[in-house]
């Protein structure tokens, strides 16, 4: 393996290291395996999903965006 140096912002890294204790993690693996997708493809299939997911969290469903307008027995209706 090899070492990395990055400079970044102390407020930034004081704020990286209390969210990787949070998502039980290392700042050093979660930049590793970032710097793993991007080498591969740039783009991941869970930032994707996780885009989608932002995107349906602020979308506006339904008459008037007051929410979703179907049930589950419509969704499993054959």
């Amino acid at each position: 393996m090899a070492n990395l140096t990055i400079t970044v912002d102390e407020d930034v890294l004081r704020r990286a290291r209390i969210r990787a204790l949070e998502r039980h993690e290392s700042v050093n693996a979660y930049l590793a395996r970032t710097l793993e997708r991007y080498a591969d493809s740039g783009v991941s299939a869970r930032a994707v999903f996780a885009e989608i997911g932002e995107l349906a969290d602020a979308a506006q469903a339904g008459s008037e965006g007051t929410g979703r307008t179907w049930t589950r027995d419509d969704l499993h209706r054959e």
